[in-house]
């Protein structure tokens, strides 16, 4: 089972100074600041995504590369661009959730071709429509004509993109798209690719779905699926069902969910192998606006939050050299959430001591935790919180190379 981590331009400064909270002068972004691949042992994925939408925008805008990162990426392609090191996969898409509000999609199957030879991608998938809808007891006749479209666009832009690929003897492994609202069109859809002559196809729109209706789409799959197909999943991140997944030919899947987790999600921010806990957080006086809001208005005193906010920091240092005690901690965090927090949120302060009693840092074996100690579960500002995201796929990775093959033999 391979897990490919999409890429958004995700990086860490190895220069920043978590004391003074700054970068060197001379710090060049694109040059200086390091992928997770660069800065974790073992390497924390097996391949990486890279969505043409993300580089060269899509109908909603630019994407999220500058021209000279987009022109950069082109000119050294892929691997050179990113620093890739052997063993790492690529594959491209074209990130058909930004374009999901249009009728069509806004890529030519030349234009998806190109970006994917000219970056030289190992895979690239075909143009795809998403689906918004699932529903595993309508018939082909009842189905929404706007969800029937969308599947015979994709099915269409597939067939276009294979011919291309076969025609121009390209290297590029042609992934085909398969989209679909239930069990039986999911089903038709890999017949129809495998005729194509597809090999390894990704399902794509599953990622609002049930394990459940996964595997009910997996198993339907199953009665068409030729031996030689492999599956990929788009957006799926379920590791307790992965070793059920590979028993259905799913071999290699995408998402960012653990990376996204150390600052979207409320409390699972820093994982283990065996439970997630909360981050504690101490956001910069400077940088929070609600907290800012307040000491404009007149409500908290600019002088006391930025004492309190050094006095945080202070103390969970010294907890972290072993010169504090938990309690005064505890105390200090809890008097700077009252003051960042509004008064009817539930105070995460019991997950707060969970997480500095286990010191679960302290036992981590990834490179960063070694390095950082307790500054990677403190939530505040995005040097911390990406290398706590990078930590977190370390973790995530350790979990996927323990999953075994069906027939029982450990990845």
């Amino acid at each position: 089972m391979k897990f490919y981590f999409p890429d958004s331009q995700d990086q860490v400064s190895p220069t920043f100074n978590f004391i003074t909270e700054e970068h060197v002068d001379h710090r060049v972004r694109q040059r200086d600041d390091k992928y997770a691949h660069e800065i974790l042992e073992p390497l924390p994925y097996d391949g990486l995504l890279v969505s043409k939408a993300i580089v060269d925008g899509s109908a909603k805008g630019a994407g999220k590369y500058s021209m000279s990162q987009r022109a950069r990426l082109y000119r050294l392609g892929v691997r050179n661009y990113f620093r890739l090191p052997g063993g790492i996969e690529t594959i491209g898409d074209c990130g058909a959730f930004s374009y999901a509000d249009e009728e069509r999609p806004p890529y030519t199957v030349d234009q998806v071709l190109d970006f994917y030879v000219r970056c030289g991608f190992h895979a690239g998938i075909s143009v795809d429509h998403v689906i918004f809808g699932y529903d595993p007891k309508v018939s082909d006749e009842n189905v929404d004509p706007a969800w029937k479209k969308r599947r015979e666009i994709s099915l269409e832009y597939a067939g276009k993109f294979y011919e291309a690929v076969e025609r121009g003897g390209n290297k590029i492994e042609p992934v085909g798209a398969a989209q679909g609202w239930s069990p039986a069109s999911y089903a038709d859809s890999v017949r129809r690719l495998q005729e194509i002559g597809y090999q390894r196809i990704a399902l794509g729109g599953m990622v609002p779905l049930k394990t459940a209706d996964i595997l009910a789409c997996l198993k339907e799959i199953d009665q068409v699926r030729l031996p030689i197909t492999e599956l990929h999943l788009l957006g799926i991140t379920r590791v307790t069902s992965m070793d059920e997944f590979a028993m259905h030919g799913v071999t290699s899947f995408d998402s960012t969910s653990p990376f996204r987790q150390s600052w979207m999600d409320q409390r699972n921010n820093y994982h283990t192998e065996d439970m997630a806990y909360t981050a504690i957080r101490v956001p910069q006086v400077d940088g929070n606006p609600p907290l800012k809001r307040r000491i404009l208005a007149g409500e908290i005193s600019q002088t006391r939050a930025k004492s309190i906010e050094r006095e945080c920091m202070k103390r969970l240092r010294a907890y972290d050299a072993g010169s504090e005690s938990v309690d005064r901690v505890i105390e200090i965090v809890e008097e700077y959430e009252r003051l960042v927090e509004p008064p009817d949120k539930k105070s995460r302060v019991p997950a707060y001591r969970v997480t500095l009693e286990a010191k679960p840092w302290k036992s981590c074996q990834c490179t960063l935790c070694a390095t950082h100690g307790i500054e990677i579960a403190i939530f505040r500002g995005s040097e911390r919180n990406k290398r706590r995201g990078f930590h977190n796929l370390s973790v995530f990775a350790t979990k996927m190379h323990r999953i075994k093959h069906p027939f029982g033999q450990e990845n």
